[in-house]
């Protein structure tokens, strides 16, 4: 199965089937799947938080899927930095883009990697990989993540937690729409806005 195949499976009717299917195992499989986004970013987090809110409800499924990404993105980190002078990552850190968001981490720390993890469309395990590249502290990028993405995953959640009202009452439908482009939308003004500042600072 290739990475493209892998990717349309995931669809929110499969994950969550696979969550009954596991049900025995509790909330294990709805961590995992959280967790493992953060070491590959084509899995959907949209569609696993939307899923774990749906099948263990509103709070529990939205602490579940924090407790998995939170932990995913330390894990990141902590890798990244620990094997940050190994060929490959040697290589990344080299990249002029890479070098680029490194730079811009390091001199303003918790603020734009706050917001890039508020928002569910930015690449946030790149991020997680560039912080640990960077010399951030790890406070500070916990107190990010933890942050970051409470604000996320609740949000997600709270559009998931009832899917049944979504075929109901199309009014809300068209809300959770309009709310999804906002949250893609102002995510990438973030990415564009933090672009322009780091070419601004190099000028």
């Amino acid at each position: 199965m290739d990475f493209e195949t892998l990717k349309e499976w995931f669809t929110l009717k499969n994950v969550l089937t696979l969550l009954e299917d596991y049900r025995s195992f509790g909330i294990v499989p709805g961590i995992v799947l959280p967790l493992l986004e953060s070491f590959l970013p084509i899995l959907p987090l949209f569609i696993f938080v939307m899923a774990n809110a749906a099948a263990f409800g509103l709070w529990k499924g939205f602490i579940i899927s924090w407790a998995g990404a939170c932990i995913g993105s330390l894990l990141v980190f902590y890798l990244a930095r620990k094997v940050g002078q190994k060929r490959f990552f040697a290589f990344l850190s080299r990249h002029p883009k890479v070098r680029q968001l490194m730079n811009w981490v390091e001199r303003h720390g918790f603020g734009p990697l706050f917001l890039f993890y508020c928002f569910p469309f930015t690449p946030s395990a790149a991020v997680n990989v560039v912080a640990g590249l960077s010399r951030v502290s790890i406070q500070q990028f916990a107190l990010a993540v933890i942050f970051g993405k409470m604000v996320m995953i609740f949000t997600i959640s709270f559009i998931g937690y009832d899917i049944v009202s979504l075929v109901k009452q199309p009014l809300r439908t068209v809300f959770v729409v309009i709310v999804v482009f906002l949250l893609w939308y102002v995510g990438k003004l973030v990415e564009a806005r933090f672009s322009f500042a780091e070419q601004e600072e190099r000028s």
